[in-house]
């Protein structure tokens, strides 16, 4: 679904497409994302299920990187009744020492009971709009495992490319873990999109 309707308030970070609300992080969020997103399905590529604790770090790092940078991994509310369904943003990569360290990452993340809705490629496709004419940067990465066919699936749908030249082992796992190895894709700034500098 191709987002028709995009929104930006400066009050608070927020964009608006036909569906979604892409949001700057609330201290209230972390029960009902952890409830919904806390789950060994949608885990299975992350590690699987997390603490409390672990949710509130995410909760302090995303809300430090929005004030730092502007942006992050931003909530995601259905428009119609304000549900959490996960998140969804940009964010400057970490992981030093890997290829994609300092890049501009786009990453999503949804509840299992909404897979299938389009939500992940609208959310997706407004991240990247936003990105194109608030940021200077040329290119956007994301990654996963190959394992993980639905998420580097939608980054190809969203106009993604692979960038074997960008794979990368992922630190948090030892070589030769099913989640150590990462593949990248990327999408290049198009011509026509307006730009800060």
């Amino acid at each position: 679904m191709q987002c028709t309707r995009l929104d930006y308030s400066m009050a608070e970070f927020r964009i608006a497409t036909d569906r979604l609300i892409l949001r700057e992080w609330r201290k209230q969020d972390v029960a009902p994302f952890m409830r919904r997103l806390n789950t060994p399905t949608v885990t299975r590529w992350l590690g699987g299920v997390q603490l409390r604790a672990d949710f509130e770090a995410s909760y302090e790092r995303m809300t430090r990187e929005q004030r730092e940078n502007g942006h992050c991994f931003w909530i995601i509310e259905r428009a119609e009744d304000a549900a959490i369904l996960g998140f969804c943003g940009a964010r400057v990569a970490g992981h030093p020492g890997t290829n994609v360290h300092g890049k501009i990452e786009l990453g999503w993340r949804l509840g299992e009971d909404v897979w299938g809705c389009g939500y992940a490629k609208e959310a997706a496709l407004a991240a990247i709009e936003w990105c194109w004419t608030a940021l200077t940067v040329d290119e956007l990465i994301a990654y996963t495992v190959p394992q993980n066919a639905p998420s580097w699936g939608l980054m190809e749908r969203i106009g993604m490319n692979r960038r074997n030249d960008l794979d990368f082992l992922h630190p948090a796992f030892k070589i030769g873990h099913e989640l150590s190895q990462h593949i990248t894709y990327s999408i290049a700034r198009p011509r026509s999109a307006a730009t800060n500098r």
